[in-house]
């Protein structure tokens, strides 16, 4: 880090600015300019170009520093394992406590519309959306939510569905595959 002192001349880096320093905080260096304006600059935008107890800064130093700091930017990308590229984008969870608040007077009819009416709508979200993969989870339990969930699926032409990662979801949920081009 420079340290810089009031009556330093300097120039900035970026700018062809050059002053003297007036002002010296932590974090910042108020400068007047050559034409008398005052402006703030942080301290690694400045170099000091001379005084008679520093070094002398040469041109070529500066052109230097200017090049590093003009200098293509390192790119900042995640790369994605092989793993992680195939996982879905989207979870819709179907378990009737993340549905309703309470299930206090709905039959196992009304329970059951209500997944399926979310099962439809997700479904139909994703697909406006062009989300490629949803899981829809939807538990083990008897049986009839899973095979109304293949009946639902099954009237849509631009969808693929099977049993979703094992791993990750045991038998309970249904993994669906979006055509996009059809």
């Amino acid at each position: 880090m420079r340290v810089f002192e009031i009556g330093d001349k300097i120039e900035t880096i970026d700018d062809t600015i050059s002053g003297v320093v007036m002002e010296v905080t932590k974090n910042e260096i108020t400068i007047e300019t050559t034409d008398g304006f005052l402006l703030k600059y942080a301290p690694s935008e400045l170099i000091k170009t001379s005084n008679t107890n520093t070094i002398r800064v040469s041109r070529h130093e500066v052109d230097q520093v200017k090049a590093e700091k003009a200098g293509p930017k390192k790119r900042n990308f995640k790369a994605v394992k092989p793993k992680e590229r195939n996982t879905p984008k989207m979870e819709v969870d179907l378990h009737i406590h993340q549905l309703s608040k309470s299930t206090r007077g709905m039959s196992h009819y009304d329970m059951l519309n209500l997944q399926l009416d979310t099962a439809k709508r997700q479904l139909e979200f994703a697909i406006r959306k062009r989300i490629q993969k949803v899981v829809f989870i939807h538990g083990v339990g008897e049986g009839v939510l899973k095979e109304e969930l293949c009946y639902l699926f099954g009237r849509y032409e631009n969808v693929k569905f099977y049993d979703a990662d094992y791993q990750k979801y045991g038998l309970g949920a249904t993994e669906v595959y979006i055509y996009q081009n059809v």
